[in-house]
This record gives C-alpha cells, structure tokens and sequence, in this order.
C-alpha cells in the first residue's frame, strides 16, 4: 500500500511537526505561559525562551522563578531591582556549590532585566 502526500498537506504538516517538535525539546511553550501569565517574570538576557527553565518558582500567589536554568548558566532571581537576577557558569569551580543555593555561589555575577 502506498501514501501518497500532496504538495497541500505537506504545507499542513510540515508547521505542525514543527510546532510538535518545539513543544516537546525545548521550554518554549511552558516559558511563553509564564510570560503571558505574570507579567513581573521575565527570562534572564544571557538566556532565551527556548533554552531557560525554570528549577524552583515561588509558591505565593506569584509564580515567578527563584532559580532557573539553561545549557550553560544557573540563574537566581534576587528581587533586587538595580540586579533583578545572578547567574553563573554551570562549568564553575566553586567548593560547595549547590545550585539552589545562591550562597554558595562563589562567581556570580549580576544580570539585568532585558
């Protein structure tokens, strides 16, 4: 039994799979929900939508992120306006480190709200 897919269903399907692809490899969708649904969060300048992800988000009636991460940073947001977040290298020699705690956190530097 052959299929046979004509040029107008290739157009169809092509997007979808694309759209499906998107959604299952990467944060985008669930980081464009967090977007559209507080309007304080925001995704970090060193990072992307398509990379950052959410490790720990606040329980209180905003669920904005505390700690994030993507390929190459860890994230901490600091609720400092003149430094909203810190961020360092995942690659980072500091002794001690744990990534949920910013404390320990012995090279991080400063980020600004893009």
């Amino acid at each position: 039994m052959k299929i046979h897919i004509t040029r107008s269903r290739l157009v169809v399907l092509v997007p979808c799979a694309l759209i499906v692809a998107l959604a299952i490899w990467t944060p985008l969708f669930s980081n464009l929900l967090m977007l559209a649904m507080d309007r304080e969060n925001f995704i970090p300048a060193e990072s992307s939508v398509f990379s950052f992800e959410p490790v720990a988000v606040n329980q209180g009636s905003s669920n904005y992120w505390i700690y994030g991460q993507d390929r190459t940073h860890y994230f901490h947001f600091s609720y400092e306006p003149a430094v909203p977040y810190l961020f360092i290298f995942k690659s980072n020699t500091c002794p001690g480190f744990d990534r949920l705690n910013v404390k320990t956190w012995c090279s991080a530097k400063p980020g600004a709200k893009s």
